[in-house]
């Protein structure tokens, strides 16, 4: 029995080819993976902002040893039950110098009106370290906390008198043994000093002669002579002691604002409200859930602040109905205010009150000043 024929040929089929459209295809979706493999890996020189924690100013935060504590404590006056919220709003960045957000993430954060691409530099500067933005950031923070309090205590009535304090003293400092951190320098060569200012320029004005500083240190008054060194900044020639100093205030009560691991200068018009509303009868938002955001120095002014849309968005994911924006950020927020959320211009602590009061009352809301 034969199994096979030597005689006859086998023809193998022809193979089929693909069509054109579907080799397309397949050559568009490698040069896809491709391409999205090298935006992964390839290097930017930018980073996404983005919301971040929102923390209400009237409620509690997380203190050092992990335990709830009110965000904002008062001793030595009477305080006040409150309710609703008076949210402040931060931002969180996405990347650093070490390492930046991938093109595809980019690519993803342009898209999201919640978030912003920015250039690197803008965020980290050339030459600045993530440590130094952390130290800058905290020590903005701290200047915020205080500014806040003196706004909001002048705003009650309260005495309140701005201080020159001892911060830090610079390397080869002329006042090195002598002066110390956190000394209150009281007077010049006898003449009253409230701000850095005025000590510069008494010093100055000595043009390298010894001056005699009167120093607060813990309650006790101490005169001590220094000489100051001449030097050149940005060209001009000044005479120098040799400290960093803050703008500092003594209060006649005590003002906590505990609030770690948030730095900037952003949330003091929300701390100054906050604090006012802690020592006011009543609620000074009528128990409406407001957000906001702006710098305030001691005379109440409100400045404009980074990251304002992102904020916007912050306050509408916590659930607030109102949003107290900087008057000088409004050509930021008009055409992107989120749905659902009213926004209102502020550029002093009065008009932010304006609003709270407007709230509260169910005044004639659209009668108060908005970014338009």
């Amino acid at each position: 029995m034969a199994l096979f024929d030597e005689n006859v040929q086998v023809v193998p089929a022809p193979r089929r080819r693909l069509p054109k459209t579907a080799t397309a295809g397949i050559w568009a979706l490698a040069i896809a993976l491709i391409a999205m493999l090298v935006l992964t890996v390839l290097p930017t020189s930018y980073v996404i902002q983005q919301p971040g924690p929102v923390f209400n100013t009237l409620g509690t935060a997380t203190g050092g040893d992990g335990e709830k504590v009110p965000l904002i404590s008062v001793d030595g006056a009477d305080t006040f039950e409150t309710a609703g919220a008076l949210d402040l709003l931060t931002v969180q960045v996405v990347g650093n110098r070490e390492r930046t957000p991938s093109w595809f993430e980019l690519a993803m954060a342009w898209f999201d009106p919640s978030r912003a691409v920015l250039p690197i530099d803008d965020v980290f500067p050339e030459g600045q370290t993530s440590e130094q933005r952390t130290e800058q950031s905290a020590a903005q923070m701290v200047d915020s906390q205080k500014e806040a309090t003196a706004a909001a205590l002048i705003e009650l009535g309260y005495d309140v008198q701005p201080v020159v304090r001892v911060y830090s003293l610079t390397d080869d400092s002329a006042a090195a043994g002598i002066l110390q951190p956190d000394d209150i320098i009281v007077a010049a060569n006898s003449t009253p000093v409230t701000d850095t200012e005025t000590l510069r320029g008494i010093i100055n004005a000595g043009e390298g002669a010894p001056v005699a500083l009167t120093v607060d240190r813990q309650g006790e008054t101490l005169t001590e002579e220094i000489t100051p060194r001449e030097a050149e900044v940005d060209g001009e020639t000044l005479w120098l002691v040799g400290v960093t100093t803050l703008h500092d205030y003594t209060f006649p009560i005590d003002v906590t604002i505990q609030l770690d691991n948030v730095g900037g200068p952003s949330a003091g018009m929300m701390f100054a409200l906050g604090i006012i509303d802690t020592l006011t009868p009543g609620e000074l938002n009528g128990g409406a859930d407001v957000a906001g955001t702006g710098t305030i120095d001691s005379g109440g002014t409100v400045g404009p602040i980074g990251g304002i849309r992102q904020k916007m968005h912050g306050a509408v994911g916590a659930g607030a109905d109102y949003f107290l924006a900087p008057a000088a950020n409004c050509d930021e927020v008009v055409g992107y205010v989120p749905a659902g959320l009213q926004v209102f211009s502020v550029a002093t602590l009065d008009d932010a009150l304006a609003v709270l009061e407007g709230i509260r009352d169910g005044g004639d809301l659209a009668s108060l000043p908005t970014c338009e």
